[in-house]
């Protein structure tokens, strides 16, 4: 029993020198971030949620560029953009039924094609794959008025109808919902 206790405690030794020998990472470049559609107000049920990753410009010219046009972009940074859509609603007027869905873009200089699909879990727009296309959308370009580093998204309005805001550099698209 002495033996059997004394190898447990060695054990118990070395794993915790183990785990004070690791290290925190630094700070993820593109940090995770997420937008809640609440169109009744602060503290009630939200409607939507999307979850996505801040790339930042860093002096790069990102859309057209680093973000080509034309091509199937994963909507954000790292892992693809979720949408957890919590009740049946309307993306610029198509109905997407309640549900959880992954979202890409394929932005142009003067409208952007957003992408609702049902394959998650996917990294980037690697794992893109056309056939589990639930719908998709051609939403405007608009000039913004300033220039943002980073790369955001957010929900706003109320009373069961509001627009989703994604905007980078000087661009701005906003896709009406409503449910």
């Amino acid at each position: 029993m002495k033996t059997l206790n004394i190898l447990l405690f060695a054990l118990g030794l070395g794993w915790s020198i183990q785990l004070e020998a690791q290290e925190i990472r630094a700070l993820d470049e593109s940090p995770l971030d997420l937008a809640v559609f609440r169109p009744d107000g602060r503290g009630t049920v939200p409607a939507a949620r999307i979850i996505y990753s801040r790339p930042m410009k860093k002096g790069r010219t990102m859309l057209g560029d680093k973000v080509p046009y034309g091509q199937v972009w994963r909507l954000g940074a790292n892992q693809s953009t979720e949408i957890n859509v919590y009740r049946d609603m309307t993306f610029d007027g198509k109905k997407l039924k309640a549900g959880n869905y992954t979202v890409y873009a394929i932005p142009a200089a003067k409208s952007w094609t957003i992408i609702f699909n049902s394959n998650l879990y996917t990294w980037g727009a690697f794992d893109y794959d056309v056939s589990k296309n639930v719908m998709s959308i051609e939403a405007p370009v608009k000039k913004a008025a300033e220039t943002r580093e980073a790369f955001g998204m957010a929900f706003e309005g109320k009373e069961g109808k509001g627009h989703l805001l994604m905007a980078w550099e000087d661009v701005e698209v906003l896709i009406p919902i409503a449910y």
